[in-house]
């Protein structure tokens, strides 16, 4: 059995070709299209009958666009590239348009293989990749999440920390003098890794004394963050506050925590970064630093990008706030962190 085509619709419907390809295309309310929605109805119920789906490298040919969105998501596991999904997924099923997410891939050969109405990348090399970018931005709509580059053809989408995570150490330090650091074990092999040296820069405010056992460097996703969490509530002196410089860990923190039978905040006070929409949800609440709003946000600009790709590249900065919450507030004034 041969595949229906527009023609086979239109005959099914009894109309012509032009005021399928009108309604299909979602053009049924443009100025003059004269499409009632009875008929828009009737195309739409004989095209769900027959099966129809459209060829989309013919209307790619056609129309120029391809109503494809490209999500490269560095690790999709991560509450972070979760909820950049969510809010897209969300964000495009009005728009009719379809995302497609990377996950863990490298964008710099996927784009050459795979075209998009517009490409979304969640990191980027700031000094190796600038060059790329302007090359590929000249045939393809780029939308780049960087705190240090400059729009060059690409869209550049900034979240400004300030001094967030001063403010959320400051509330960590104010209450506990045992504030232990989990972080990726790759921040520490950099020269200035701005998270972790929030947390240095802390415990030097408040008169702390480094403890090297205080650090918990971790490899891989959640579970390396789950385990260096074990091993720091269970040695001989624990911390009684975790600064965790992203959202996933210090949900896995919590996780750790909960499963020693520690109550946070009551045991354990626990702060992360990324202000996550399964940060936010969860039971107890996690406290965070980073931008409000964000993800919905950044949802809108790449819609509004996809359908106006012309319009010029810019800037789009979301600054960070302190979201204090359950994970670092104790009820009881006597029960203050140790």
């Amino acid at each position: 059995m041969s595949m229906p085509t527009i023609k086979t619709v239109a005959a099914e419907a009894g109309v012509s070709t032009a005021t399928v390809s009108y309604v299909l295309a979602g053009r049924t309310k443009s100025k003059g299209s004269g499409i009632s929605e009875a008929t828009t109805e009737r195309v739409r119920a004989a095209a769900t009958r027959l099966g129809y789906r459209p060829n989309q490298a013919a209307r790619t040919i056609r129309t120029g666009k391809s109503n494809l969105m490209m999500l490269s998501l560095t690790m999709l596991s991560d509450p972070w590239s979760l909820s950049v999904s969510k809010a897209v997924g969300a964000a495009v099923a009005a728009a009719g348009i379809t995302p497609m997410i990377l996950a863990d891939t490298d964008w710099r050969t996927a784009i050459k293989r795979q075209g998009a109405d517009v490409i979304f990348i969640d990191a980027a090399d700031e000094d190796g990749d600038a060059q790329l970018l302007a090359k590929l931005a000249k045939s393809n709509k780029l939308v780049v999440f960087s705190e240090t580059l400059a729009p060059d053809g690409f869209d550049v989408i900034r979240s400004l920390a300030g001094d967030s995570m001063d403010q959320a150490m400051d509330h960590l330090t104010a209450g506990s003098s045992k504030v232990a650091c989990l972080t990726p074990a790759r921040s520490l092999r950099t020269t200035a890794p701005p998270r972790y040296g929030a947390y240095l820069a802390g415990l030097k405010r408040a008169g702390l004394a480094f403890r090297n056992d205080y650090v918990a460097p971790f490899e891989g996703e959640e579970m390396g963050a789950y385990q260096a969490t074990l091993a720091l509530l269970q040695q001989p002196d624990p911390p009684t506050a975790i600064f965790a410089t992203s959202d996933f860990a210090a949900i896995a923190a919590i996780q750790a925590a909960l499963g020693l039978r520690l109550a946070v905040p009551q045991d354990l006070v626990v702060f992360g970064v990324g202000n996550t929409t399964q940060g936010e949800a969860m039971v107890p609440s996690l406290s965070s630093v980073g931008p409000v709003g964000f993800f919905s946000g950044l949802a809108e600009f790449l819609v509004h990008r996809a359908q106006h790709p012309d319009a010029p590249a810019t800037v789009l900065e979301f600054p960070w706030q302190l979201l204090v919450r359950e994970s670092s507030t104790v009820r009881n004034t006597c029960e203050i962190f140790e």
